[in-house]
């Protein structure tokens, strides 16, 4: 079985996030960046598939070159090899032109099942993996709590409020996992030492047969108009009951249509 995973490397937890005025886009330059745990799950859920069934994990990342920490972190956890996507005609790609990048380098690989977080812990999304299996031509299968193969099969819990749901598709498929999906692993002495000498490939733009049209700033669908902090909240209305307090609670309400 392939396997891939598409992981984003995102400013550590400990960065206070930035936007920078100008290009209204967050701040990466000289943060200190690290694997999204949110994608780790799903590298986990990879390596466990690959224990059980056999077959190879790929890590597909789009980021500048500082991306490199996440991917090599990856490889320590055990994936087999990595695909960089890194070039500056990809920066200010929205999450169609991420998709459409992602997409053009897993159609480079084989693969079985495209494994990804629900939503990255720096944007927070959610909206790049049903984009990429729509490229794809795959089924998306969203929100796993628990996943199991049989043969062509995939069967997933998908969470819901009230519990979950069996969901049931052929493969290939693309799946997003919850955080709770799993707990993953740390990298140990071994794998560090052994992810050196693995495999990283590194795309452009031009090498995905990806223009301006398509990824980049210029190729954007998406426009941010506007960045600002949230209004100060207003002082509260403290009511004090001297036997109408009902009354005027109720008013309160009546006022804003709250009832």
């Amino acid at each position: 079985m392939n396997i891939i995973v598409c992981a984003k490397v995102v400013p550590a937890s400990s960065v206070t996030i930035q936007i920078d005025p100008g290009t209204k886009r967050m701040v990466r330059k000289d943060v200190t960046q690290e694997l999204d745990p949110q994608a780790a799950c799903a590298i986990e859920e990879a390596l466990r598939l690959v224990e059980k069934h056999g077959g190879v994990v790929t890590l597909v990342t789009m980021g500048a070159e500082d991306a490199t920490i996440g991917i090599r972190n990856a490889l320590a956890m055990g994936v087999n090899a990595a695909i960089h996507l890194s070039d500056h005609a990809l920066a200010g790609s929205d999450t169609l032109g991420t998709a459409k990048a992602l997409a053009a380098a897993i159609r480079k690989e084989s693969f079985d099942l495209v494994l990804c977080a629900t939503e990255s812990s720096d944007s927070y999304a959610g909206i790049v993996p049903g984009q990429l299996a729509q490229l794809l031509g795959i089924a998306p299968v969203t929100f796993a709590k628990e996943i199991a193969i049989e043969g062509k099969k995939i069967s997933i819990k998908r969470q819901s409020e009230s519990g979950y749901d069996g969901v049931e598709s052929e493969l290939p498929a693309l799946v997003t996992v919850t955080t709770g999906i799993n707990e993953p692993r740390y990298p140990t002495l071994k794998g560090i030492m052994g992810a050196k000498k693995k495999e990283i490939k590194k795309y452009t733009a031009a090498d995905l047969g990806l223009g301006p049209t398509d990824v980049g700033e210029s190729g954007a669908r998406e426009k941010v108009l506007t960045v600002g902090k949230p209004p100060s909240r207003q002082a509260g209305k403290a009511i004090k009951d001297e036997g109408e307090a009902g009354k005027l609670i109720a008013d309160f309400l009546a006022s804003l249509k709250l009832i």
